[in-house]
């Protein structure tokens, strides 16, 4: 199955895409949240499509592509999991995954314009798997275990502001928290509609030229094993989201560096799971 949500901001609705086409589900489903999940929700979709889905409304080709998730309780995200993005960076290949917490207000729509944040002058892009979970999880025994917990996968544009997350001092977070920092979308996969996971194609441009140009087989930790490591820490909820890194070719690695400005046109995609774009304001 194929996750969407529609309609404008703080009034988003919950759908899915079935046969190319955006479907409402908001009938027979409040969002596609933690409740939702953690309640035996995917199941419960699968079904009801099954005897549904020829009835249902189709959304209109003009209304708003909202994050595929609702707004989780937590963006938990994975730094340096990609060797050749940890070269680019002059940083080791970590010995164990390297975390840190994102705003969960900085969810956006796939396509949704981005403001630069006050004060920025090295707004960079970061094309991302996004792993999403279907269960509360906390001391898992195995991948195998983490695997079961997971509901599917999505695009994450994980947006940094460089001077924010690394010349301030501190933690990182504040330089990946601004305001819409988290494009996430268009769709939510279940695990049953990707190929290998651990060969999919990675993605993204500047105003058409192509700056990442990578794919998962060169991530160090793997989805479910991070899943599996995080647990051993925090109590991970059905519905987080967890951003598992990003390939070479970001700005702050390039030769200058390069980072977005007023008016760049940004497109990403990751293989089985769709296209984002935004303009940055």
């Amino acid at each position: 199955m194929k996750l969407i949500r529609f309609g404008e901001k703080d009034n988003e609705k919950p759908g899915v895409l079935y046969q190319g086409k955006r479907l409402d589900c908001s009938e027979e489903f409040r969002d596609w949240d933690r409740d939702f999940f953690q309640n035996n929700g995917l199941k419960r979709l699968e079904k009801y499509l099954e005897s549904n889905a020829a009835q249902l409304k189709e959304v209109s080709g003009s209304t708003r592509h909202a994050a595929c998730i609702g707004r989780p309780g937590m963006i938990m995200c994975i730094g340096l999991n990609y060797s050749e993005h940890a070269a680019e960076s002059n940083m080791e290949i970590p010995e164990e995954p390297i975390i840190f917490g994102k705003a969960t207000n900085t969810l956006s729509g796939p396509y949704d314009e981005v403001p630069i944040p006050k004060n920025s002058t090295k707004t960079d892009y970061e094309v991302e798997l996004g792993v999403v979970l279907n269960k509360d999880v906390l001391y898992l025994k195995n991948e195998a275990e983490a695997a079961e917990a997971i509901a599917g996968y999505c695009v994450i544009n994980d947006l940094s502001e460089r001077t924010f997350q690394l010349e301030k001092g501190g933690q990182w977070i504040k330089g990946k928290s601004c305001p819409g920092f988290s494009p996430v979308g268009p769709f939510l996969a279940t695990p049953d509609e990707l190929g290998d996971l651990n060969d999919l194609k990675m993605t993204l441009s500047v105003n058409g030229e192509l700056r990442q140009n990578g794919s998962t087989s060169f991530m160090i930790f793997r989805p479910a094993f991070i899943v599996y490591y995080l647990s051993q820490f925090m109590l991970l909820e059905a519905g987080d989201l967890i951003s598992t890194g990003t390939p070479a070719g970001v700005g702050i690695g390039l030769n200058p560096p390069s980072y977005l400005a007023k008016g760049d046109l940004v497109e990403l995609s990751i293989e089985g799971l769709g296209t984002q774009k935004q303009k940055m304001i």
